[in-house]
């Protein structure tokens, strides 16, 4: 008798391991059919983003890339942008550092009024952002006062400047804010109780534990501020050499040059698929620091 238990209960096992193992056969089975369907389903959308901007890489030759983009227009506005991007950037981490440590560690009754001054420029269009500093800054502005007083601000590379960081602050003021309320409140309590002043905690602290949130809001900003075109084709205009970026050129030269224009319009995809790429990158070390045990 106590044989044939045995065996009734290995059978029972065996029994119950195929249909737990064909549960799970038949789980599996679902769930690669659900993703099968919901890749179909998202391949219109990847299809219509990827090939206008492939179609675009490609129609550019190495010939053509030489030929246009090498001349003195397309070098003086790419030389333009490169500068007028990274003193924009300066200037937005000299001002929004500031700004996102307060907004981060400190509660206040205006604190979601300033956040939606912030995200403004995310959703503004960027002609009525230019069209709002050629009021402020122009002839019918403050800019009366600033002529008068030997600065013009409007229509020159200081208005490109001005345009980019209106639009671009938000990316680093956003990720530099998500980066300083990361860092635990107990390591800077921490470096109190040794005897270090808040300057000294927030630079041997904070900082280095935000580092990676900073370059990547960093990276965008910058890109952000390389391609901005409406606000700063209002405010400061289209002079060659002068306030015309690689966007304003590329907008400029496709009704007279197209070959040119396709050729600019293709180096700023390179670039900025590598900051994204970069950006990408320096989030995710965030990501992994953040996740390692305190």
């Amino acid at each position: 008798m106590a044989t044939v238990s045995s065996r009734r209960r290995s059978r029972a096992a065996a029994s119950s391991r195929c249909d737990s193992a064909g549960g799970r056969r038949g789980r599996e089975t679902g769930r690669a059919g659900v993703a099968a369907l919901v890749l179909l389903l998202s391949l219109p959308l990847l299809l219509y983003l990827v090939g206008p901007v492939l179609g675009l890489v490609l129609r550019t030759t190495p010939t053509v890339w030489k030929s246009y983009v090498c001349c003195w227009q397309a070098a003086s506005a790419l030389k333009l942008s490169l500068i007028t991007a990274t003193i924009s950037l300066a200037t937005v981490v000299i001002m929004g550092t500031p700004l996102a440590y307060y907004l981060a560690h400190y509660q206040f009754r205006a604190k979601n009024v300033i956040d939606t001054v912030i995200d403004l420029p995310l959703v503004l269009p960027p002609a009525a952002a230019g069209f709002a500093l050629l009021l402020l800054f122009g002839r019918q502005g403050m800019g009366a006062w600033l002529q008068d007083h030997g600065l013009r601000i409007s229509l020159t590379p200081l208005a490109v400047v001005l345009a980019q960081v209106f639009v671009a602050s938000p990316f680093y003021v956003k990720q530099a804010r998500a980066g300083f309320e990361s860092v635990p409140e107990t390591l800077r309590l921490a470096s109190a109780t040794l005897g270090a002043g808040p300057l000294r905690t927030f630079a041997r602290v904070t900082v280095p534990l935000a580092r990676h949130a900073l370059l990547a809001g960093a990276v965008m900003t910058w890109a952000r501020a390389l391609g901005e075109f409406g606000a700063t084709l209002v405010f400061a205009g289209a002079f060659p050499g002068r306030t015309e970026t690689m966007p304003i050129a590329i907008y400029t030269t496709s009704t007279t040059n197209l070959p040119a224009a396709i050729a600019l319009a293709a180096t700023l995809v390179v670039v900025s698929f590598g900051v994204l790429i970069l950006a990408r990158a320096l989030a995710g070390q965030r990501l992994r620091v953040a996740a390692s045990p305190q």
